[in-house]
């Protein structure tokens, strides 16, 4: 079997992905765009849904799993009167119920809106990407299939009204969400419908934040390129969140061979590092490895060959 050529670019970036693709074309394109096949994605965008997917690159999709534990931020259009069968606007109608006089008043709907924050229990979408004995959830419910999908822990860190609009007729809140990883907003819009006594759905959802990734982060599609600046590319450091230690090129070696490294070096951390805690070690502009700190020594869990780019000094 052919061994897999090292990747020539190892990076994050965000980009802004438009309304109508899914999150497999937007991989897809960064695929062509930059010439590497080694790309992935941390957090699945609906493709009614628009705004920031981290992108990882070469050695950075290794980051991936860690960035998906991330809280998320969301501007949601949520439309009241009809309830869909994926709860947003791309469903079909299952269920009409009328709408109250409160849904349109401001100070009942915020106050709707702080009694849903919090931890409580989440039936995700029968049209998600959950697996059910290997299956994709949406695949299940696309072919005919009842789905009951298992509730799940989930946190509402916000849940603040931008707005009372209405649309058609119909009432329509713009609510701002932070969010803990693995909340729908659109269970959240099907939830804040019935708890009004009405029924609800998304009518359009953009991601403002992914952790600390913001809109003004991101990369056009369009703009993508094999020679991408490092102004393009997202700081794995600032994205991870770990204090950092900028290791000696003397040390590389023993680094790149997945050799311990004193914990005398520990000291040279921009931040304190916790007993058993996961720190980056940098060097040269580039992420090296993260390594755990146990007792008098640092343990490499993960380390990268090629660098990870686009570390700010």
């Amino acid at each position: 079997m052919a061994r897999r050529k090292p990747s020539q670019l190892n990076c994050l970036i965000a980009v802004d992905k438009p309304v109508g693709c899914t999150s497999h074309d937007v991989v897809a394109r960064v695929r062509r765009a930059v010439g590497e096949r080694r790309v992935g994605h941390a957090g699945t965008l609906d493709p009614l849904a628009s705004g920031v997917m981290v992108v990882g690159i070469g050695q950075a999709t290794r980051l991936l799993g860690r960035i998906t534990q991330d809280t998320k931020s969301y501007i949601a259009d949520i439309a009241f009167g009809a309830e869909t069968n994926t709860d947003d606007a791309e469903g079909e109608v299952v269920r009409t119920a009328p709408v109250g006089d409160a849904v349109r008043d401001t100070a009942s709907a915020s106050e709707l809106l702080t009694s849903m924050l919090g931890d409580q229990m989440q039936v995700p979408p029968a049209f998600s990407a959950i697996s059910v004995d290997g299956v994709r959830s949406y695949r299940r419910a696309r072919a005919g299939e009842e789905v009951e999908l298992p509730a799940r822990p989930v946190h509402v860190f916000a849940a603040d009204l931008i707005a009372v609009s209405d649309i058609d007729g119909a009432p329509v809140w713009t609510v701002a969400f932070t969010v803990s990883k693995g909340t729908y907003i659109r269970a959240l819009a099907r939830d804040i419908g019935r708890a009004s006594g009405s029924a609800a759905h998304i009518a359009s959802l953009r991601r403002t934040a992914s952790g600390t990734v913001t809109l003004s982060g991101c990369v056009a599609l369009d703009a993508l390129s094999p020679s991408l600046v490092p102004d393009d590319m997202l700081d794995p450091i600032g994205v991870l969140g770990l204090p950092t230690i900028e290791v000696p090129e003397r040390y590389l070696g023993d680094i790149l061979c997945g050799r311990a490294l004193s914990a005398d070096l520990v000291q040279t951390a921009g931040e304190p590092v916790e007993a058993d805690g996961s720190v980056a070690l940098t060097c040269g502009g580039q992420l090296r490895a993260l390594a755990r700190l146990e007792g008098h020594r640092l343990a490499m869990t993960d380390v990268f060959p090629q660098g990870i780019g686009g570390v700010r000094s």
